[in-house]
């Protein structure tokens, strides 16, 4: 339905990464410790490294650890997933809420993470500038960021709703409440049940996190918006990241290749001009063609 992987019936290779690193680090804390094993039983090895260690190495970082888990598995590459935008338009619909609608829009709007919006306040919200304020996740950096102007109808059908129902008051009370008594600001669980709520109505699985990925495809793919212009969107500190969203989805691909084989044909089809001084019509009785 999403293109989300099944659970399978095995752990996927990520979650044994995972473990392998887990299991690696309580056996490294134990040896220090004095109370464990010498000899760590998931070692790292030297020789799985890719490449030659630390070849393009910039001297004004750290040296970065080159070598590998002698039983870590191979992680393929994660794409992001977005949602096409039919199916963002039938999970919208699903919204039971104005509030909900007004999350769901700034979200596909801002590219924003679920933390960053959900935390925050009445007074970083600028519906004169379609701006809003979020305190970003890793460096803690306050930044503003555009919306759409539906995502700014939306809050205010949803703040009229709050008017006479107890909400305290104040520019640095949070935004988004419970909709049931007592009324307490939104937590992430919350918001989370709510999109699984919306999900179940039209049969999907997509995440939160979805909506980021799909506002960002949207922004990467618009030839009007440079990828650094994306990337400060999104908050990227590398650039790389944000080219993730410029790699074609499995299904633009084969439609692409349809495309291309169906031109190839074509071609077949079509006989080649031919040379100059002779005619065409003469050629066609000729092969068989008239």
């Amino acid at each position: 339905m999403t293109g989300k992987p099944g659970t399978g019936d095995g752990y996927t290779p990520a979650s044994i990464a995972h473990s392998e690193t887990v299991l690696r680090r309580f056996y490294d804390f134990h040896r220090d410790a004095g109370s464990g094993p010498i000899l760590n039983p998931f070692p790292l090895d030297m020789a799985r490294r890719s490449g030659r260690a630390n070849a393009h190495h910039n001297p004004m970082q750290q040296w970065r650890p080159e070598r590998v888990g002698r039983y870590r598995p191979t992680v393929p590459q994660r794409f992001p997933r977005a949602i096409p935008d039919e199916r963002f338009n039938e999970l919208f619909a699903a919204l039971s809420s104005n509030r909900d609608r007004a999350l769901v829009a700034f979200w596909i709007s801002t590219g924003a993470r679920a933390t960053e919006l959900l935390g925050v306040r009445r007074c970083d919200i600028h519906p004169g500038e379609q701006l809003i304020s979020v305190v970003r996740k890793g460096s803690r950096a306050v930044q503003q960021v555009p919306a759409s102007a539906d995502a700014f109808v939306w809050l205010r059908l949803y703040q009229q709703e709050l008017f006479g129902q107890g909400i305290p008051r104040g520019r640095r009370q949070p935004v988004w409440w419970t909709l049931r008594r007592p009324h307490r600001p939104l937590t992430y669980h919350a918001a989370h049940r709510m999109f699984e709520r919306a999900n179940a109505v039209i049969g999907a699985d997509w995440t939160l996190h979805d909506l980021r990925h799909s506002a960002a495809m949207r922004m990467a793919h618009d030839p009007q918006l440079s990828l650094t212009d994306v990337q400060w969107v999104l908050g990227h500190a590398h650039l790389t990241t944000t080219q993730l969203y410029l790699t074609p989805t499995k299904d633009e691909v084969v439609q692409a290749v349809r495309a291309h084989h169906t031109r190839q044909g074509q071609r077949r089809d079509d006989p080649p001009p031919p040379a100059p001084g002779y005619d065409p019509q003469s050629l066609a009785v000729l092969f068989g063609r008239a």
